[in-house]
């Protein structure tokens, strides 16, 4: 069985475009593609599926064309033809289970490692980009093989543009200038099956087309230290270096396969799958009326989630009556134009739809600036009862909603006095009893005018018969008790001095300039 196995490779090798049509054609499978595609099929089909009648087929497509070969004459020839002289094969057969025909061929497809040695693996599949529409899938995603133990791989891939894909890309507008918006791109990542896969580059990726190297996004630094500078891995445009017209464009991804022995490579395998696609790329006006198309939330369904947020849960001690939502944009801190969230949010608290679309074209990554977790768009709504508030409220930058659904203006409140609420005391001349006035200054003019009406004295009287009203006692607190017990003393030790004769002057405790008010 593995001798007919091999000879059967070695037949589907030896076919013509027709003849491997006609095979897959024969079990049912698809016949479109490139001759490279044919035949990797058509291998997986002799390894995996190999039946009687299928090999039965097989050895009739090869008969039957070198049957024809050998009927023809051949004038340089004097002896009959051999169709195996033609066609030189190994007439020994070769062990099957030590071939592995997808290694030993491939360089012949593209120089990717597209056929599994034992089993088919699912296609890896990448992210939806939400800048970029795809029209045509020029090559699927296609694992990067090293090819030698060398640090610097080379897989070089070929392939030619049709002439549909060619006006296309000649009749789009200019983005910028010499920017096409329909463009072929480069998008590698890892070979991960499990779920969709982000851009990822390898290290030390370049990439040729043509003879020519095409720039590939560098690091962005970091002020941190002992943080690695991080490169923004996107898809990379190949457009402008590209032949637009049917010749063959060659495509060379040269990539870094460092420090790993085969051992670890076999326990952890991080390859990369690279992949070529035609697309258009959108800007973020173009989404933003694809947003205002699609995504508008109407403002009864808004009110509906207010109420849901605020409804009463008998199993809390806390009763919410009213959410607090502002009108400024937390990106910008300017008023909302178009109020936006995710619906996976859980927040009623939006952003501005307009200024979100713009940072994450110059930089994406599609977290809400509210809560912080992933808000792709694809999952975006503009809030329509948000968009009536704002419309309405004009001179406040903040709301409340209630617990039925409706909403009140929040309005910035005046800033209040740093002075104190009350009567206050004004400093002024005394009146005929010889207490001050009464003003508008409680506690300052108090202060204040005992210590000009009378040092030592400690109290002052507020009030008056103008205002009627009974005089408050105001206390100096400049006085402390050391001082008046000093001055006391002094008091007592003048009556003795009198008794005992005059004293020498002593110097005054006033200050010069400083005059008593009464």
């Amino acid at each position: 069985m593995a001798a007919e196995l091999v000879e059967a490779k070695n037949m589907v090798m030896s076919f013509r475009v027709s003849d491997l049509q006609m095979l897959l054609g024969f079990v049912g499978r698809s016949k479109s593609g490139l001759k490279h595609e044919l035949v990797t099929r058509a291998l997986q089909l002799v390894q995996f599926d190999c039946s009687p009648e299928l090999f039965k087929k097989i050895k009739e497509l090869y008969e039957t064309r070198y049957a024809k070969k050998s009927a023809e004459p051949s004038p340089q020839v004097p002896r009959p033809l051999d169709p195996l002289a033609l066609h030189p094969m190994p007439r020994t057969p070769l062990s099957g289970p030590t071939v592995d025909y997808p290694v030993m061929y491939g360089k012949y497809l593209n120089g990717l490692g597209r056929l599994p040695a034992k089993a088919l693996k699912p296609e890896v599949r990448l992210v939806k980009l939400p800048f970029f529409n795809m029209l045509d899938e020029l090559l699927k995603p296609t694992e990067l093989v090293p090819q030698s133990t060398e640090k610097l791989q080379e897989s070089p891939c070929v392939f030619a543009l049709t002439p549909r894909q060619v006006e296309m890309i000649r009749s789009s507008r200019e983005l910028q200038p010499g920017v096409k918006a329909v463009q072929v791109v480069l998008r590698i990542c890892y070979s991960d099956t499990s779920c969709p896969q982000e851009d990822q580059y390898p290290p030390n990726i370049a990439v040729k087309v043509n003879h020519s190297y095409c720039s590939v996004p560098g690091y962005y630094p970091s002020n941190k230290p002992g943080v690695e500078p991080k490169r923004p891995c996107r898809p990379i445009n190949l457009t402008h270096l590209m032949y637009l017209s049917s010749a063959t464009n060659r495509i060379t991804v040269t990539w870094g396969n460092y420090g790993k022995s085969l051992m670890l490579q076999l326990l952890c395998p991080q390859s990369y799958s690279v992949a070529l696609y035609l697309v258009r790329q959108l800007t973020s006006s173009d989404l933003l009326q694809r947003l205002k198309t699609i995504g508008l939330k109407h403002p009864e369904l808004c009110k509906a989630l207010v109420k849901e947020k605020l409804r009463l849960d008998p199993d809390s001690e806390i009763a919410t009556t009213g959410v607090r939502v502002s009108l400024i944009c937390p990106l910008v801190k300017m008023r909302l134009s178009v109020p936006c969230r995710a619906e996976t949010c859980a927040h009623l608290q939006c952003f501005d739809a307009v200024f979100y679309l713009q940072m994450n074209e110059k930089k994406p990554t599609w977290m809400c600036p509210v809560c912080d977790k992933p808000a792709a768009y694809d999952q975006l709504i503009i809030d329509g009862l948000l968009s009536k508030i704002l419309s309405e409220c004009e001179d406040a930058d903040e709301i409340e909603f209630l617990a039925e659904g409706s909403w009140r203006p929040i309005r910035a409140e005046k800033e209040q006095s740093c002075s104190p609420q009350g009567p206050i005391l004004v400093l002024g001349t005394s009146d005929t009893n010889g207490l001050p006035p009464a003003s508008s200054t409680p506690g300052v003019g108090g202060s204040v005018g005992s210590a000009l009406g009378g040092i030592g004295s400690g109290t002052g009287v507020a009030g008056g018969p103008e205002t009627g009203k009974p005089g408050a006692d105001v206390v100096d607190l400049t006085l402390d008790s050391s001082s008046s017990s000093e001055d006391d003393e002094e008091e007592e030790d003048e009556d003795e001095d009198d008794d005992e004769g005059p004293r020498p002057k002593r110097r005054c405790p006033f200050q010069k300039g400083l005059v008593p008010a009464c």
